[in-house]
């Protein structure tokens, strides 16, 4: 799947960029005591032994034990992708919430032979865990939320239902991620050829594994605060999905914030974005400022 831009073109809502204090780039050691009045960037950071296993945190200056972090997942059909592309979404965040820390994540990368799953969310794990080993150093809660865009939509969602052992997950935002592998128009129609693409990566594709694979069939009463986005023209993610992630939170009395855009595709246009952006920010100051 495309991986979804979001665009600094609406200079209303943008404000300056904080300087930067303390730039690591070259080392995935993390220093102890790092100065929690200063703004800082560790970039290129290994929280795991395997090449895609790294992350960029940017921390906020003036930060306590109290400040909350939103994790970034990027998208690209489980099967390319990398965190780059969500610089533009990391500048927004820095612009218009700074007090906010930011961890984007690079994850490994599905292929002929090796499934998405569980390998991408045992990714998601480790990374969480490396955060919290290491929040005295960086100055930050356990406390989080998610922002994921595509393919990195439905990871951080299946994550935050159900891997999220320890509930630090705050709130989770999924833009044009897909959410049941069980939908119809998944299983019974080739207009979305799922199955090809799970096959290619030699998932089994069993009902139970589908369900296990699918935030829809995951969400539980206890699920965070979640907003989602979807295009009424998506190529990629049938407009089931959305409707049907709604419903199911709407009976499990989840908090939650769907917005469906009737003319956009998997790729908002930028008009959209602005509204995305408005929508998704209010949520953010609420659940997890």
């Amino acid at each position: 799947m495309s991986q979804l831009k979001f665009l600094l073109l609406f200079s209303l809502l943008a404000i300056g960029l904080q300087s930067c204090s303390n730039t690591e780039s070259d080392s995935p050691a993390i220093k102890p005591q790092l100065d929690a009045t200063a703004y800082t960037e560790l970039l290129d950071v290994e929280y795991g032994s395997e090449e895609r296993q790294k992350l960029d945190i940017y921390l906020p200056a003036n930060r306590s034990t109290d400040t909350k972090v939103l994790i970034l997942v990027h998208g690209g059909a489980w099967t390319s992708g990398q965190k780059e592309n969500m610089n533009e979404i990391v500048d927004l965040i820095k612009a218009e919430l700074p007090n906010l820390a930011i961890m984007n994540m690079n994850y490994r990368l599905a292929s002929f032979g090796t499934p998405p799953f569980p390998m991408q969310i045992d990714d998601i794990t480790l990374a969480v865990n490396f955060l919290k080993e290491n929040k005295d150093n960086y100055v930050i809660s356990n406390d989080i939320g998610f922002l994921g865009t595509s393919a990195g939509g439905q990871l951080s969602l299946l994550w935050s239902y159900a891997h999220d052992a320890e509930n630090d997950v705050e709130m989770v935002a999924s833009i044009v991620g897909p959410t049941n592998f069980t939908d119809p128009a998944y299983t019974e129609t080739n207009e979305y050829d799922v199955f090809s693409l799970l096959a290619f990566f030699g998932l089994d594709t069993s009902t139970e594994i589908l369900k296990t694979v699918s935030p829809y069939h995951q969400a539980t009463a206890s699920s965070p605060p979640t907003v989602l986005f979807y295009g009424g023209n998506d190529e990629l993610v049938p407009n089931s999905q959305g409707d049907d992630m709604e419903a199911k939170l709407n009976e499990l009395d989840v908090t939650h914030s769907y917005t469906f855009y009737p003319n956009q595709g998997h790729q908002f246009d930028e008009e959209t974005i602005a509204d995305t952006w408005v929508t998704l920010k209010s949520f953010i100051q609420i659940h997890l400022m």
